[in-house]
């Protein structure tokens, strides 16, 4: 019987030495793979990081320190700190204030106060403003005699009891309406402008406003809202709604009225921007014509920076409620 326990394994020893090749370059195939994927995780965090080390860059960039310069437009600016002067942009810079007027020069052609403080002064306010008692108890007997023609042109009888003093009465009620033509700018102001370094916005909102329609002389009635940026210099908050009352005390429209309070502001204080929002119901609308009794009419008038820039514009309407409804 033939042994094959000790016969040696009959076979090809190149076959054994592929074999052998071949299991080398699978087990170095592995290993290469391992470092390709080593690598490749490498590469991707150095990206990862060289992209989050860039993007704080431009971030470092956008916001510089304190005291940096910077370029705006073009131009090299210094930023300034918000306690000196707010974070604005540099274009929010007050207007060149308008030269004096002397006495026998024209007036503008916009609503601002004259020389001695008047606004819009026509042929008989001055005359109304200096008048003496004598020259007073001959235009209320005017007044009055106006009155009572009126009362007879509609088809009443004056001397009836009710109606006995009725001229008289309108013509006192009359004066005051309109008393805003005897006011000054300058005496309703009274110096009350005081140097604080504020330099953001400053908001009265909700002013009663009363005046007189010049087209039919019925009234119409609302709110003002007057807002300003001032440059250094502040106004006694009092005497925003005092300005709004002297115009409004004449006969008016709201477009001018709007426009007369924010020159006047403007022209006494000087500030960066000023802005006034008016809204009110006229009864010439409401009692007769159309007689819709639940319009309103808003009218703005913006100056300075505020009319400059859209982002302080919306700021102050936002404040006032108006970017709300």
């Amino acid at each position: 019987m033939v042994e094959f326990a000790n016969l040696p394994v009959q076979g090809n020893k190149e076959n054994q030495n592929e074999d052998i090749a071949g299991m080398s370059n699978s087990s170095s195939t592995s290993s290469d793979q391992e470092t390709l994927n080593a690598a490749s995780k490498r590469r991707s965090a150095d990206e990862a990081q060289e992209w989050v080390g860039a993007k704080r860059k431009r971030k470092s960039k956008s916001k510089p320190e304190k005291g940096l310069k910077t370029k705006v437009n073009g131009k090299s600016s210094k930023r300034r700190l918000s306690v000196s002067k707010p974070a604005r942009d540099p274009r929010d810079e007050a207007s060149p204030p308008r030269p004096p007027k002397g006495p026998d020069e024209p007036r503008s052609p916009s609503p601002v106060i004259n020389f001695d403080g008047l606004s819009r002064p026509s042929r008989g306010t001055r005359e109304r403003k200096e008048e003496t008692p004598e020259q007073a108890v001959i235009r209320m007997e005017r007044l009055s005699g106006a009155v009572r023609t009126i009362l007879e042109c509609i088809g009443e009888d004056p001397d009836r009891e009710g109606l006995l003093g009725t001229p008289e009465r309108y013509a006192k009620a009359m004066l005051f309406f309109t008393k805003g033509y005897q006011e000054n700018v300058r005496d309703i102001v009274n110096d009350a402008i005081f140097h604080e370094g504020h330099n953001e916005l400053v908001i009265v909102k909700d002013i009663e406003v009363f005046s007189l329609c010049e087209h039919h002389m019925v009234p119409f009635t609302g709110k003002m809202h007057i807002g300003y940026i001032p440059d250094r210099n502040v106004i006694g908050i009092s005497k925003l709604p005092r300005i709004a009352d002297m115009f409004s005390r004449r006969l008016q429209i709201q477009e001018r009225l709007t426009k007369d309070v924010a020159h006047a502001i403007m022209e006494v204080l000087k500030p960066q921007g000023v802005a006034v929002v008016m809204e009110s119901s006229h009864l010439c609308m409401v009692m007769r014509g159309v007689e819709k009794t639940s319009a309103t009419t808003i009218t703005s008038c913006v100056l300075g920076c505020i009319e400059k820039r859209e982002k302080t514009r919306n700021e102050f309407f936002s404040l006032v409620g108006l970017n709300r409804r």
